[in-house]
């Protein structure tokens, strides 16, 4: 683990725990809290509060200070080990079973239990400066009185709070404001939920439009929220604006989110604070801290047992053949204790000797700098690994994505033919800027011809519209931020998104003639071969979701007023999307077979009162609290029929350097390596193969439909192997589990 893993607070319920509290402040707040309910938070208004809330302090530690010294050692002789060698050592105080002099016994437990209680204190004061560090951290605040520093410990909920960029967001809040002219930002999300990809957070539309960031403090407004929940992929809230004629209510949702842990990755942002302490998103995923024991700590344990009760056999044999005679139970006693050296106490000594210098060596070792021991009572574990599941996207591959496929269905454009479509859009816009020749009947072969540039200028400029990406333009010190933009200098522009494929999109409009240069919240910007700028207002945007697996755009062309709705997704999805076509799935095979991210890009022209009827009914379900996400889903649903397929798109992820002889390292290990991922069967089986995680001749076996894994999903598991299995699993992730147990 590296240093830049943010803390989290203790995670505080009412449940009993074996391990000592950090504090009985906390347990008393623990147990007098209630279950927990929305609320009704007023921006810059933490008097307001219609509840009490837990304060927003990282505790990270297992003991306190009245705490520590029980904690320990009762985490210690909680174990046979230690509890046999204390007993042993009690009972020299008896003088009928005292061997020898005391010292003799208790020098060597003494000597164990200083090594371990001073190394939990070394990891206590190491969590105890991190977690004031982190507590200790500067935020602004906009009070009346101007913006104030207030340090991440004092937040309260119904703060404004100010984050800079590069800076960790300190609660979980709701977006209000940006810097940026794009009116949004990206966060970086990999310490919350450990993807590498960038999030689009969007502010509150009408907060957004507000001359400054004081102007929150003079208007009247609250934010309706849900109850803490530990979902950090949905939320439902309202926003209303009280002070206004009429009253102003937006809804609000996981866009509109700032979750503590995430680290603000453009520009500065406000927001209002809605959850703190042990009600964050991030507690409410992560357990309480506590004192870990390896495997081999448990196997000694155990062996401890074994061999205790062979020296009770041992002794009882020893008293029996003298009959039982006299005080024969003291005598079984003094056999226990003149047999004990079997059990070594210098064994412990050296386990946990030999911990520390493992974990000094991994904090020291230059092939992994910056690496951080958290615990040092496991280190042997890493030893111990059979198997490592490894994601393939980011992780056994780059995440930066390439442009590879242009496929429309009767012709596909690959690297070597991309200077076709770049020609078919420069014809469609050389056409539109001349006068129409009416005069002219055009030849079937100009028809023909056209036909096609028409095709691949439909497709292109839906790639180009339906994603995302924010163009971003740097300044150079000689021109500013504001005149860069407006000249929308080539040089200076740099694409911002949530996913690398987008980015690989855009880039490639951009080579082919249609580049991105503006966007907003509301409109965007395309520059045609010809300089010539064409504008599109966004009307609405459906943004990608797991569930979903697509996303869509509905965009006015400014220049016609044509609204259409431009959609793109996995094909599994988009298939019952679009309209029937009979080469949609095998061309998507035949690419992903390539190792090619797919794509299937469709699109659906809309009449003004059609859109019209639509957003009235969008609107209303984005306002529901209660079932909000089924209620958008079905009215997005009601539009999401017969549309017009486009084409497809691949992407290539190139593999990372040195994949292949790490996984060839692993193996003659005896690490056994699956690879988990969301990509298409034959797409994962393909970089499984490039990688080495299976030769290109061994069998793969296939089960495609292990079905109620998760609510409407179904889950392809791959697996190298040379035997025949005639059952899949039906039901239960304990079922999978065992399977893939018993598989490997």
């Amino acid at each position: 683990m590296t240093d830049n893993i943010p803390l989290q607070p203790v995670r505080q319920k009412k449940r009993m725990d074996s391990r000592p509290r950090a504090g009985c402040c906390e347990w008393l707040r623990c147990c007098g809290g209630g279950e927990p309910r929305p609320r009704t938070v007023w921006l810059g208004h933490p008097e307001k509060r219609d509840q009490r809330y837990p304060r927003n302090v990282i505790n990270n530690q297992k003991y306190n200070f009245f705490t520590f010294l029980p904690g320990v050692l009762f985490n210690q002789f909680k174990y046979f080990f230690n509890l046999y060698f204390l007993l042993l050592a009690c009972s020299q105080f008896v003088p009928e079973m005292r061997l020898g002099a005391l010292y003799t016994y208790w020098v060597p437990l003494g000597f164990v239990l200083a090594v371990t209680v001073i190394r939990e204190a070394v990891e206590e004061i190491r969590c105890y400066v991190r977690d004031k560090e982190v507590n200790s951290q500067v935020y602004s605040r906009l009070t009346a009185r101007g913006t104030m520093k207030v340090k991440s410990s004092s937040i309260q909920v119904g703060d404004l709070i100010i984050v800079e960029k590069n800076q960790r967001v300190p609660a979980d809040m709701i977006f209000l404001r940006t810097s940026e002219k794009n009116g949004s930002c990206f966060l970086r999300t990999d310490q919350l939920d450990g993807e590498t990809d960038w999030k689009l957070r969007l502010p509150v539309a009408c907060t957004q439009r507000l001359p400054t960031a004081a102007d929150l403090l003079q208007i009247r407004s609250y934010v309706y929220a849900e109850e803490p929940s530990i979902d950090i992929h949905n939320f439902a809230g309202t926003f209303t604006r009280e002070d206004s004629d009429p009253s102003i209510s937006e809804s609000l949702s996981i866009e509109n989110t700032l979750w503590a842990g995430t680290v603000v990755a453009s520009g500065t942002v406000v927001g209002v604070v809605l959850y703190t302490g042990r009600e964050l998103r991030s507690v409410m995923n992560t357990s309480n801290p506590r004192s870990k024991i390896g495997l081999f700590d448990l196997e000694v344990n155990c062996l401890t047992k074994i061999l205790f009760g062979a020296l009770v056999v041992v002794s009882m044999v020893m008293v029996a053949l003298q009959h039982f005679a006299g005080r024969w139970y003291l005598q079984i006693i003094r056999f226990l204790l003149l047999f004990s050296n079997i059990i070594p106490i210098s064994l412990r000594v050296n386990l946990d000797m030999g911990k520390i210098v493992y974990s000094w060596v991994i904090r020291r070792d230059s092939k992994i700098p910056g690496t951080v021991v958290r615990s040092s009572t496991i280190p042997e574990q890493l030893g111990r690994i059979s198997y490592l599941l490894t994601d393939k996207t980011g992780t056994l591959t780059q995440n930066e994505m390439v442009f590879k496929r242009l496929h429309l269905g009767t012709v596909a454009y690959g690297l070597d033919s991309m200077d076709e479509v770049q020609s078919h859009i420069f014809s469609i816009y050389t056409q539109q800027s001349q006068e129409p020749p009416a005069q002219k009947g055009p030849t079937v072969t100009t028809k023909v011809r056209r036909t096609m540039s028409s095709r691949v200028h439909e497709a292109v400029k839906a790639i180009a519209l339906c994603h995302n990406v924010t163009p971003v333009y740097e300044s150079n010190g000689v021109t500013d931020q504001a005149e860069a933009e407006k000249q929308y200098e080539d040089s200076c522009r740099v694409y911002q998104a949530s996913s690398p494929d987008e980015v690989a999109l855009v880039q490639w409009t951009e080579s082919v003639g249609l580049t991105l240069v503006g966007r907003d919240q509301s409109s965007m910007q395309l520059r045609t071969p010809g300089d010539q700028i064409l504008n599109f207002t966004i009307l609405q945007i459906f943004p990608f979701t797991y569930e979903s697996k697509r996303m869509g755009i509905i965009v006015r062309d400014e220049s016609t007023g044509e609204i259409t709705f431009y959609m793109k997704g996995a094909d599994v999805v988009m298939a019952g999307i679009v309209q029937y076509n009979d080469w949609l799935e095998e061309e998507c095979g035949n690419m992903a077979r390539e190792g090619l991210r797919v794509l299937v890009v469709a699109k659906k022209s809309l009449a003004e009162e059609q859109y019209q009827d639509f957003e009235a009914r969008y609107v209303q379900a984005k306002l529901s609290v209660h079932d909000r996400s089924l209620k958008v889903a079905t009215v997005i649903e009601s539009l999401e029929m017969e549309m017009e397929l486009l084409c497809l798109t691949g992407v290539e992820d190139q593999l990372q350097a040195d994949v292949r002889p790490t996984l060839e390292t692993l193996r003659n290990a005896g690490i056994k390596v699956w690879m988990l991922t969301g990509d298409k069967l034959e797409t994962a089986t393909c970089t499984a193969k490039n990688a080495h995680l299976v030769t290109r001749n061994q069998d793969i076996h296939v089960f495609r439909l292990v079905k109620h894994l998760c609510a409407g999903a179904a889950w392809g598991v791959l697996g190298p192997g040379t035997a025949s299995l005639s059952w899949a699993l039906k039901e239960g992730r304990e079922q999978l589990a065992t399977w893939l147990a018993c598989f490997a």
